[in-house]
């Protein structure tokens, strides 16, 4: 069995507020003397499902070209934070850890919104990140914009990430998916420079 996790990318797409909204414009259209369709996108690098690169919350951090692709590759587990308002905590994720669980994916929304912006959406506890970086969690990925809060500028999750090195998927979409341990495959473009890239994020039955 193979989930699509990912958002898809169009117009009405709800993103960051105050960043670049998804537009695709047709360079070439197919007719009288043009044999294909070309398009041309513009977005923001961390539209829709995306992985954060250490650049984006570390000035001196890799850029999503120089990340280990290894590590958007391999098991991993969804857990339950199905209405967690504030902070998802260690007492709400960790128990339900399996053994040797190397990435983490944190379902916090029943379903999760697709279609408007939710700016009330749940965090990550920074002292989950510690507790799952001391298990060697390697990868975390949620299904909000973010592991901070939207109002955040300490980026404290995110400073937790960096230090324990930590690697980070967003705005996944894990309604449909039961809970459990599968096979996530969600490669981050190789983009020069950048500090995130969209993602086509599966998950497939082992």
């Amino acid at each position: 069995m193979l989930y699509d996790i990912s958002q898809t990318l169009r117009p009405d797409l709800p993103v960051w507020p105050g960043d670049t909204a998804f537009t695709l414009n047709r360079t070439w259209a197919m007719g009288p003397g043009i044999p294909v369709n070309v398009s041309a996108l513009t977005l923001s690098t961390h539209s829709g499902s995306h992985a954060d690169a250490p650049f984006h919350y570390d000035g001196d951090g890799k850029t999503i070209d120089a990340v280990d692709a290894n590590v958007y590759l391999g098991p991993a587990q969804i857990v339950d934070a199905r209405g967690a308002s504030g902070f998802v905590t260690v007492e709400r994720i960790m128990p339900q850890l399996h053994m040797n669980v190397s990435r983490v994916l944190i379902r916090t929304y029943q379903t999760a919104p697709q279609q408007i912006w939710d700016d009330d959406f749940a965090a990550i506890d920074p002292l989950l990140i510690e507790a799952l970086a001391d298990r060697g969690v390697k990868l975390i990925g949620v299904d909000t914009p973010s592991l901070d809060p939207q109002s955040s500028k300490k980026m404290s999750a995110h400073l937790a990430v960096a230090r324990r090195g930590l690697a980070i998927l967003e705005g996944l979409v894990l309604d449909a998916v039961p809970f459990g341990v599968y096979e996530l495959i969600a490669l981050p473009l190789k983009i020069a420079g950048a500090d995130s890239s969209p993602v086509r994020a599966m998950l497939r039955s082992l």
